[in-house]
């Protein structure tokens, strides 16, 4: 058994009478806002970690083709 749609609208009846429309609407505002501030958060987080790992790719990158440059140069001096 489920909650029916009279069970859910009196709900709402107690819900509204309890907390009024303005406490309601304050209270879906601030909800609102926290998520929005959390999926910021989030979407930062990784943005961070995506140009770490570009950046800790690049210098890979740099110091392999360092060593290859050295080597190149070990085997020409001889």
């Amino acid at each position: 058994m489920g909650i029916s749609i009279p069970q859910l609208l009196i709900l709402l009846v107690i819900v509204l009478l309890l907390f009024g429309t303005r406490r309601l609407r304050n209270l879906g505002s601030d909800l609102g806002g926290a998520i929005k501030g959390f999926r910021t958060a989030m979407n930062d987080s990784e943005q961070k970690d995506a140009n770490e790992s570009i950046e800790h790719s690049e210098d890979q990158s740099e110091h392999s083709a360092q060593q290859d440059v050295d080597n190149s140069t070990e085997h020409l001096n001889k």
